[in-house]
């Protein structure tokens, strides 16, 4: 880990760090809401406060029994339901480090991640989407450290359930004596740069994010989060299960995101506010132009992972009534800045909003010297909500991290006057077109409202002469049999896009490449592009 002791005294000091673990959070709370329902996910399942602490103690029971100790590290692969948060809970109890994977993980890439991170016990769903994992899964056992494998939802004996476990109505022998500074936590990151790493977060920095992120949206025990985003990034656990359990609030899961049964699901639960990519927010309200239906119990979606077109925040305000508050963060440090609810309208130039309590942000030249306002730079922060390392990697660890306490992000933004910040892309996100930088996600927003474009990103396209030329990769809306570059063209000089900005290559592809929080895999648009140029297969 790496910790800066200075900040450290300074976050105790203040009182945004203390000797609380999550454990200790998580007690004080099913003391005081026991019979209040904490979780509720879209398989019929409930639980209650004291409902959900008995299947922890289940699972902590079971994790004892196959021989995990305190700080053994322990991987699941389990989608948004009442299990995920049981086993979450269950690894918390017992001093065990959870480290939730993506689904996305199969073979010998799952392989690879366990060994990095030294999994001693693996949880995994037997089932997803129809297809049986029961085998690749079991092969997992082969891997030295595995003591044991348990499944859910399937039977055999070289496994144990999950389901028996939670049945059994145990209790382990002895609770967690972890210490607010130890590890409480794995994530990993999406990996679309420079693979997945996993990320280390203490009970304290978890902690100071959550009740950071509660006091910016004025959360309290009466609310009730919809969450649609897969559990095992920092959107569906810190905002989703950490942030609600801080103060015996409620979360309601789905367990795949569909647009007609999720505005079921709010309205019957009476869901009064919810977060996620933008794409999830682009598809309610596109169900909501559609149906006719309205989300009335629904306050606001606080929505990350791309920028939001203020068009769009305006649109759902006066078509819906319904606030869309754009946030900022990574993995390494979940969502800091956010634009509040009632500033959200008046957020005429768009953006990310300004720092949370306790979090501050820079913007910082390629030499990592703060910038004035309206500089364009790397956008860097500080605060007690940050991770404390990638494990086992001190080389990068060190070059994300400095000694002073500053993550930098590898995303440009502009800071304005007020302290807000607006992200304009990643340093990574540039076309370099005749020596002239290109911001890709700056051309991307334009083609925003073509007629005919139901989705779009822009790369850039090897080129001999300029070094790169800008391509975009469109998918035609319903009913379009094609986009051409002349429709694009003619759209954008409509609305006086600069000339240089238009592109300059246009492919067709039925779907855009997601990660599960819905930032465009550009890596795989890379790799498509170059197989169609090797082909000579290109679209103009």
């Amino acid at each position: 880990m790496k910790l800066n002791p200075a900040n450290a005294k300074k976050y105790y000091e203040q009182g945004l760090w203390t000797e609380k673990t999550l454990l200790d959070r998580w007690n004080e709370t099913v003391s005081a809401c026991g019979e209040k329902q904490f979780v509720s996910d879209d398989r019929d399942q409930r639980c209650t406060y004291a409902r959900m602490n008995a299947l922890a103690d289940a699972v902590a029971a079971g994790l004892e029994d196959a021989g995990i100790r305190q700080g053994d590290v322990v991987t699941f692969q389990i989608t948004p339901r009442c299990e995920f948060i049981a086993v979450l809970f269950g690894c918390i109890k017992l001093g065990a480090v959870p480290a939730p994977l993506g689904m996305c993980f199969v073979g010998n890439e799952l392989e690879e991640l366990l060994t990095r991170l030294g999994s001693r016990l693996h949880i995994s769903v037997a089932s997803y989407r129809s297809e049986d994992r029961t085998g690749e899964l079991l092969a997992l056992k082969k891997l030295p450290r595995i003591r044991k494998l348990v499944l859910l939802g399937g039977s055999t004996q070289e496994a144990d359930s999950l389901e028996d476990i939670l049945a059994s109505g145990r209790k382990p022998l002895r609770y967690s004596a972890a210490s607010s500074d130890e590890v409480a936590l794995i994530l990993c990151t999406s990996g679309t740069t420079k693979g997945s790493k996993p990320v280390l977060f203490t009970h304290n920095g978890v902690i100071a994010s959550e009740e950071s992120f509660n006091k910016a949206y004025d959360l309290t025990g009466d609310d009730c989060m919809f969450m649609p985003a897969p559990l095992n990034h920092a959107t569906g656990l810190h905002h989703g299960i950490i942030s609600p359990m801080l103060r015996g609030g409620r979360l309601v899961l789905q367990e795949r995101f569909h647009c007609r049964e999720a505005v079921e699901i709010i309205n019957r639960e009476g869901c009064t506010y919810s977060m996620g990519a933008t794409p999830f927010i682009y598809d309610l309200l596109k169900q909501l132009d559609e149906s006719g239906e309205e989300l009335p119990s629904l306050r606001f979606y606080i929505c990350g992972g791309a920028p939001v077109p203020q068009r769009l925040v305006q649109e759902a305000y006066r078509k819906h009534g319904l606030l869309v508050c754009e946030c900022y963060g990574s993995t390494e440090s979940v969502p800091h800045t956010g634009v509040r609810p009632a500033e959200c309208l008046e957020n005429d130039g768009g953006g990310a909003g300004a720092p949370m309590d306790g979090i501050e942000v820079r913007i910082v030249d390629k030499d990592r010297r703060p910038v004035p306002p309206g500089i364009v730079g790397e956008e860097a922060s500080r605060g007690p909500n940050l991770f404390a390392g990638y494990m086992n990697a001190p080389e990068l660890t060190n070059e994300a991290l400095d000694d002073e306490g500053w993550f930098y992000s590898g995303d440009l933004a502009v800071m304005d006057e007020k302290g807000r910040i607006r992200i304009v892309g990643r340093l990574k996100d540039i076309i370099v077109r005749g020596g002239e930088n290109l911001n890709t996600n700056l051309i991307n927003d334009s083609l925003e409202g073509c007629p005919g474009v139901a989705d779009h990103a822009v790369i850039g396209m090897p080129d001999k002469r300029l070094g790169e030329r800008i391509c975009a990769f469109v998918v035609p809306a319903p009913g379009t049999e094609t986009v051409t570059k002349a429709d694009i063209t003619s759209y954008l000089k409509e609305h006086h896009v600069q000339k240089r900005l238009w592109p300059e290559q246009i492919e067709i592809i039925e779907e855009i490449p997601r990660t599960a929080t819905g930032k465009v895999r550009k890596n795989l648009l890379q790799q498509e592009l170059a197989r169609r140029m090797e082909g000579g297969t290109e679209n103009e």
